[in-house]
């Protein structure tokens, strides 16, 4: 989740609390009136009582110390198939891919050889249950807007629910806030854009408020590893299965190494006052502490979005809790009508999953390869994996060819390209060979002959208003004006 921490800076924008908790019997209605769950009612309160309560949510430097050494994947050697059986892997699939230009769920863009994210989750996830032979449990956290499309998309794949598991549950939405009384935010020409996503900490009260939680309880589930649909490197692994569940931890984060093109990202750290772990987003950075949260060297870390949750331990968690789970919260301002920028000003609350580690004392954090860590966020992340810098295991992971070297090749296409469909233009007959290049910059509008092959380092510079053809070749270290 992206965002501002709520915090003392914000006060501007706020009512005294006691003036702003007035509104909430008027939240609590338009929630009901929803059929929403009393979970994600009582996740929606505590966010909105934190907004309004101007308490200061940012995480300073000096509360917290940096993480030094924590357990490495490399270290691994243990594998307990039989552990498989207790375990449910789950997929968040409720983004639509608005950010590229599309109204429908993100993971039905065709990456490879006529294969969707989703078609590549369905095979690594038959691709495990034959070679293990267990029937490994499944399920995708879906939202309204992607249930339909996903289902219907993956209805050719048969046998894919199992152990008695619903296929999806839906994540929630939460009412939008109005900037400037902190009432709930009321748009009668499009009352959709009263509502929005509450990011993805809103598994736990999704999981929990859909009665998935207890239903999985009930059929002896006791692990669930979680990941986004659109990191294709995030599969099942024995391994680190065997570890958590050894490790006793009631969380588990897998994070990655931080290099400079991470230093925007949250980091893991460890609480001065607990002396438990936590992540820190930038949106809960300290204006004065941004040089140390940019700093990689000291904070080493940054969280993936795979995650292990020991399920008991959640049910004890929410148990403890009073019914939610206590994440940070984070702000974002937009307007109620996202395509109108002259509608009311609004505030949207978001948590992020993995914030989640701070709420469980114990939780553990894991350093692996960069291989399981291979989103797809953008246009430029895409070429990259439909070219052959890029293979398919068997196993159904999209990795890097060894002569990469764990370095994907830097794609930089111009803001043309933000959308899927202008991508598909320029890679019309096929996408480039990118596995002897370095970086590949595209301005103006170009479309590539098939078989095209770039090295090294290329610029390709087409035409203002009409595409210029690039024939097929070999382009090496150079800059090319069609």
């Amino acid at each position: 989740a992206t965002g501002a921490a709520v915090g003392t800076s914000s006060l501007t924008l706020l009512q005294p609390q006691s003036t702003a908790m007035e509104h909430w019997p008027a939240y609590e209605a338009k929630m009901k009136a929803e059929d929403l769950s009393e979970a994600a009612i009582k996740a929606f309160k505590y966010n909105f009582e934190k907004l309004t309560s101007g308490a200061n949510l940012n995480i300073a430097e000096a509360d917290i110390e940096p993480v030094d050494s924590i357990p490495s994947y490399d270290t691994l050697s243990e594998e307990n198939a039989s552990l498989l059986t207790e375990t449910v892997m789950l997929k968040l699939n409720g983004g639509l891919g608005t950010g590229m230009g599309l109204e429908k769920a993100k993971s039905l863009l065709e990456l490879k050889d006529g294969n969707t994210f989703l078609d590549f989750i369905a095979k690594q996830v038959e691709h495990m249950r034959s070679s293990l032979g267990v029937e490994l449990s499944f399920m995708l956290m879906n939202s309204f807007a992607t249930s339909k499309d996903t289902l219907a998309h993956l209805a050719k794949y048969d046998e894919l629910a199992k152990g008695g598991v619903p296929l999806e549950f839906c994540q929630n939405k939460a009412p939008k806030v109005t900037a400037s009384d902190m009432s709930p935010a009321s748009w009668p020409a499009a009352p959709a854009c009263e509502w929005c996503p509450p990011g993805h900490g809103d598994l736990y009260p999704a999981v929990v408020g859909s009665g998935t939680l207890d239903a999985l309880l009930d059929k002896g589930y006791k692990y669930m590893f979680v990941s986004n649909s659109d990191n294709l490197g995030a599969t099942m692994d024995l391994k680190l299965l065997t570890w958590f569940a050894t490790s006793g931890a009631p969380f588990a984060m897998e994070v990655a190494a931080r290099t400079d093109a991470d230093k925007k990202g949250g980091h893991l750290a460890r609480s001065k006052a607990t002396g438990g772990l936590l992540l820190r987003e930038a949106a809960q950075c300290p204006d004065e502490d941004e040089g140390e949260f940019q700093n990689v060297a000291k904070h080493k870390f940054f969280n993936t979005n795979n995650l292990w949750v020991n399920l008991p331990a959640l049910k004890e968690a929410y148990t403890k809790f009073d019914g939610l789970l206590p994440l940070p919260v984070m702000k974002n301002g937009k307007t109620v009508d996202p395509r109108d920028k002259n509608s009311t000003k609004v505030l949207q609350l978001e948590t992020a999953m993995g914030a989640a580690i701070e709420c469980f004392p114990g939780a553990q954090a894991i350093l692996i390869p960069r291989t399981r860590f291979a989103p797809v966020k953008t246009t430029n992340d895409m070429l990259a994996l439909m070219s052959d810098a890029y293979t398919i295991t068997p196993d159904y992971r999209m990795e890097l060819v060894a002569d990469r070297n764990g370095v994907p090749p830097d794609v930089k296409l111009d803001g043309g390209y933000k959308f899927v469909d202008a991508m598909a233009e320029l890679v019309a007959h096929g996408p480039p060979s990118l596995v002897k290049c370095d970086k590949l910059v595209i301005e103006g509008k170009v479309v590539l002959e098939g078989g095209v092959v770039f090295e090294g380092s290329v610029k390709v510079v087409g035409g203002a208003d009409e595409a210029k053809l690039l024939k097929a070749g070999v382009y090496a270290n150079l800059t090319v004006k069609l």
